[in-house]
């Protein structure tokens, strides 16, 4: 189950659905995970307490979000409807894998996240020979270092931190690294792109720095 929610449902339909969404939107629509963690532990497993501050944090967080990416980024809001409900459904699923991943409390994090990663490939190996015949594509050395850094940090490192944060943090908290992928990704933008930011863009980080501090 917890493959399922946090690896294998969610990459999969977030892969398939921005090859038709912008990527604003996608991130505005991504990082309401947080909302829907708060959401489902407050009616449904309230296994955390669901404070007044945890509410501000996540409001101001995704306030700040959408003001670093814009409100232009809403205008494609509606237009591609599968796959922005494609996303969304990655969403709930993100938010569903961290409530359900607090019964893995007690248990070493390298534990779930190793069980996780071979669900995972238990269940999309088969699909890929199936559908992407890999034995047909021939990826450059670049994509194959792209492919095992991604690998080693992006997911199996970042899935140990991942148990680690939900058993210290709980889900509400374990969610909100949502707000922080928009801050990185605008600050690998300017430092290695050029890219620049307006007021509103500085002011919706400082939102998401203010969530994140406890």
């Amino acid at each position: 189950m917890q493959a399922l929610l946090n690896s294998v449902v969610p990459f999969t339909l977030i892969a398939w659905a921005e090859r038709y969404v912008d990527a604003s939107l996608a991130t505005i629509l991504n990082s309401t995970s947080p909302v829907l963690a708060f959401l489902g532990t407050w009616l449904i497993s309230r296994h955390e307490p669901i404070t007044r501050r945890k509410l501000f944090g996540i409001t101001a967080g995704l306030a700040g979000v959408c003001m670093v990416v814009g409100a232009s980024a809403l205008d494609g809001l509606g237009t591609q409807v599968i796959p922005q409900l494609a996303i969304v459904a990655a969403t709930v699923c993100y938010a569903g894998a961290a409530i359900y991943g607090r019964s893995f409390k007690g248990v070493a994090p390298a534990v779930p996240a190793a069980g996780s990663l071979i669900a995972g490939a238990i269940v999309l190996v088969p699909v890929s020979i199936a559908v992407d015949h890999p034995w047909t594509l021939h990826p450059s050395v670049h994509s194959l270092l792209a492919l095992l850094a991604l690998a080693l940090f992006s997911t199996a490192l970042a899935f140990v931190i991942y148990f680690r944060i939900v058993q210290t943090l709980g889900s509400v908290g374990t969610t909100a690294q949502a707000y922080l992928r928009v801050p990185i990704g605008v600050l690998i933008g300017t430092v290695f792109l050029g890219e620049s930011l307006s007021r509103s863009a500085w002011l919706g980080l400082a939102c998401v720095v203010a969530m994140t501090v406890p």
